[in-house]
């Protein structure tokens, strides 16, 4: 028989997962996206764009698709859909596992402001600089459009929702970036702030570099708690351990993560 795994993708984690299962004997994977992006990276097995429509909606379509094991590999601030996951999984008994890239910490020279939300972020913003990098994706912007007397340079991958600050450049990319790109942008925009999410991960850090070397303060909203009980795994290894797979050509077994 085949085992039926169902990733709940977006992020480079979730495609180097669905990489590592496709074409394994006796395994077939899918990939879920919410269809954020209109172009997303290719991906190895089978893609399903579009939301489930709650809870309930995932929990049916695991029961309709007869998953044997969810992964959340969502990004870390979506955490509505890992609550989702968390209820469905309850309610249908399969397995679910969460994988999470560890979250950025401080280092020595670096002059970090933490926050919980983008509100936060920013209420700190006037007494930090005037010329902010903002560098929290392209939703959620309207936490800032009240902010008239700021510049504000926005990075995303796609162009950001509406509404914006009144003095906002826009600039698409999507990473890696490297720390001498970063360094080169701060300086060209003038930039004295960065407010970032706590995304984790390497594609993005290197902002974070730039911004220590220049010695410019950061704005960092931190990740929200997961969900009562839920735990995380940090790489793609320890998703196939709580599995139980191992070495390419070894049969599913879900032994481990069944049994938790």
């Amino acid at each position: 028989m085949t085992a039926h795994v169902l990733i709940l993708g977006g992020t480079t984690e979730a495609r180097r997962l669905a990489a590592e299962l496709a074409g394994r004997p006796g395994l077939r994977v899918t990939t879920s996206l919410a269809g954020r992006v209109t172009r997303p990276a290719a991906l190895d097995g089978a893609v399903r764009i579009g939301g489930f429509g709650g809870a309930d909606g995932l929990a049916e379509w695991l029961r309709a698709h007869r998953v044997d094991a969810l992964v959340d590999a969502t990004h870390p601030f979506a955490g509505t859909i890992t609550a989702n996951a968390a209820r469905a999984a309850a309610a249908t008994g399969v397995p679910v596992v969460v994988l999470r890239r560890p979250g950025w910490r401080p280092g020595p020279g670096d002059r970090w402001h933490d926050t919980g939300s983008l509100a936060g972020a920013a209420a700190a913003l006037p007494g930090l600089g005037r010329r902010v990098f903002l560098t929290t994706g392209r939703l959620g912007l309207a936490a800032f459009a009240h902010l008239a007397d700021l510049h504000f340079l926005v990075r995303s991958v796609e162009p950001p929702e509406p509404p914006l600050p009144p003095d906002t450049d826009v600039l698409l990319a999507r990473g890696p970036f490297t720390v001498a790109g970063e360094t080169g942008l701060l300086h060209a925009h003038r930039i004295d702030v960065l407010v970032t999410k706590d995304s984790g991960g390497g594609a993005t850090a290197a902002k974070l570099t730039a911004a220590r070397e220049l010695g410019l303060p950061v704005v960092v909203v931190r990740r929200p708690a997961l969900p009562d009980g839920v735990t995380a795994v940090p790489d793609v290894p320890a998703v196939l351990d709580r599995l139980g797979l191992g070495a390419p050509g070894q049969p599913p077994s879900f032994g481990p993560l069944r049994s938790r």
